[in-house]
């Protein structure tokens, strides 16, 4: 984390996306990650670049992990460093939504009862980045 605060950061926000026990009711035994790396690494970089221009941040990083996953293990983490909180909180959203939906990564969620290819969930729309001027 030292290596993500400089002088003039006022915030460091972490993302840090756990893989959970159970998704919609069902208990999660593990995941399975693939991923086309050189273009998922290709698009993570440039959606670090995007956020750095759209909100203003100093510093991004992210990292999403391939393989088998357990429960309580970390799968993405996103680390946002700038000089006002708020735009580190807004950038982080959404690197993860954007993340989820854009790039070339692709879930196995193995159940007790079974497993399937898992679409990405994006941010809850009522709570996404936007979303106030959305429903206005």
């Amino acid at each position: 984390m030292r290596t993500a605060k400089r002088g003039a950061d006022g915030a460091v926000v972490v993302f840090d996306g756990i893989v959970r026990d159970n998704t919609r009711g069902r208990r999660t035994l593990y995941l399975d990650y693939e991923a086309y790396e050189e273009m998922a690494a290709k698009q993570m970089g440039a959606l670090a670049g995007e956020a750095r221009t759209r909100f203003g941040v100093r510093q991004v990083t992210m990292v999403h992990r391939l393989g088998r996953l357990e429960v309580g293990e970390t799968s993405v983490l996103i680390v946002v460093a700038s000089a006002h909180r708020a735009q580190a909180y807004e950038a982080s959203r959404w690197l993860i939504d954007t993340l989820k939906k854009t790039v070339p990564i692709w879930k196995r969620e193995t159940f007790a009862d079974g497993a399937v290819w898992a679409a990405g969930e994006p941010f809850p729309a009522g709570l996404a980045v936007g979303a106030e001027a959305e429903n206005a």
